[in-house]
């Protein structure tokens, strides 16, 4: 006869497995455990119901499996190298009458691939319409991609396929590229929960050709007789513009030993007075041609140091001369209303008198 001792240590007698969840090629241990056990072994199949372990005995020939722990109580087993082959539903079995099982799922996490970019075989041409895909493969669940621009993100397209019991997963994004794009860095980032905090990405830098761009920078404001002056021809293009050609008038340069050519600069070692004109710095590259002209006069130091007219003077004086008009012109206005208001009044006085006189009685003697 059971004792109420007896009988609950028969209702203990119960195994208990717990999930599992490890990345693919690490190691998952699988552990059963059971709180009362009358010498009753336990035992370990795979998803394919294979014997792995019964007790401490191993039944099944894989050199990855390998016996942890067993006793009355507890086995546990581990599984090395794990592939995504081995996810699926374990059991543990307790053989009592009848036999009593706990299930516990062994998930597989695919590692993504380190991704690649691909889409940029050659040089890009400004103007052009440029595809860049960003791909991973061996993923599970399906990876996340992102891309990011320098350091600001911007949008692609995904797709997701299944490849057995993994994903490959592409991100694509269309641009149209111009000379600011121009060694701009893009960067596929591949974030996934096997990879934890350190995600996977791969970065290409853009290059892309454009035609020149020039302009002229001049050393001195004014130029002046005796001085040392200088033109820059700053050039900008991919590949860059090479060589630089100087012209003056639309000819060579006159004066080979004043105006010598150094790189981009044309330097005139002492100015005088023939080197008035118009000079054109011209770059080219094999997308095209640029130009910019820089018209020079040479002024006399002489003439700009003799002192001029004090403009702030003339500005005085302008001013006075016209407050002092204006002032005349509203007295002369007033006079003037003045005058014509008494002129008025003398008139109507003179029109009165005339018509008093001429309405006398006529007196005959």
């Amino acid at each position: 006869v059971l004792t109420n001792h007896h009988l609950a240590m028969k209702m203990a007698q119960f195994p208990i497995a717990q999930n599992v969840t490890v990345v693919e090629g690490s190691t998952a241990n699988m552990t059963c455990r059971v709180d009362y056990n009358d010498n009753t072994s336990l035992q370990w199949s795979n998803p394919a119901q294979q014997t792995l372990f019964f007790g401490d005995k191993k039944a099944l020939r894989d050199n990855r499996i390998e016996l942890v722990r067993a006793s009355w109580k507890e086995l546990t087993i581990s599984i090395s190298d794990v592939t995504l082959s081995d996810e699926g539903q374990y059991t543990c079995s307790l053989f009592t009458m009848p036999v009593k099982t706990s299930k516990a799922f062994l998930t597989v996490l695919g590692v993504p691939a380190k991704p690649e970019i691909t889409g940029l075989s050659r040089p890009a041409q400004e103007g052009e319409e440029v595809t860049l895909t960003c791909t991973t493969s061996g993923s599970k669940p399906a990876a996340d991609i992102r891309w990011f621009r320098n350091d600001k993100e911007v949008q692609g397209q995904k797709e997701v396929n299944a490849t057995g019991r993994s994903f490959t997963v592409r991100s694509t994004i269309h641009l149209k590229v111009d000379r600011t794009d121009d060694g701009a860095a893009y960067t596929c980032v591949v974030e996934h929960i096997a990879l934890g905090s350190l995600p996977h990405q791969v970065t290409e830098v853009l290059e892309v050709h454009y035609p020149p761009q020039v302009q002229i920078v001049r050393s001195v404001i004014v130029p002046q007789e005796g001085q040392y002056f200088k033109l820059e021809c700053v050039s900008k293009g991919n590949p860059l513009p090479e060589p630089i050609f100087w012209t003056k008038d639309g000819g060579e340069l006159p004066d080979v030993e004043r105006m010598i050519v150094e790189g981009r600069d044309l330097i005139i070692t002492t100015l005088n007075k023939t080197d008035n004109g118009t000079y054109r710095c011209e770059a080219s590259n094999h997308l095209g041609t640029n130009r910019d002209e820089f018209t020079l006069y040479v002024y006399d130091p002489n003439a700009l140091m003799q002192p001029g007219p004090d403009h702030a003077l003339i500005g005085g004086v302008v001013a006075v001369v016209v407050f002092i008009t204006l002032c005349f012109i509203i007295v002369l206005g007033r006079y003037l209303a003045r005058h014509k208001d008494i002129t008025r009044e003398r008139q109507e006085m003179w029109f009165i008198s005339s018509r008093k006189t001429l309405a006398l009685p006529i007196i005959t003697l």
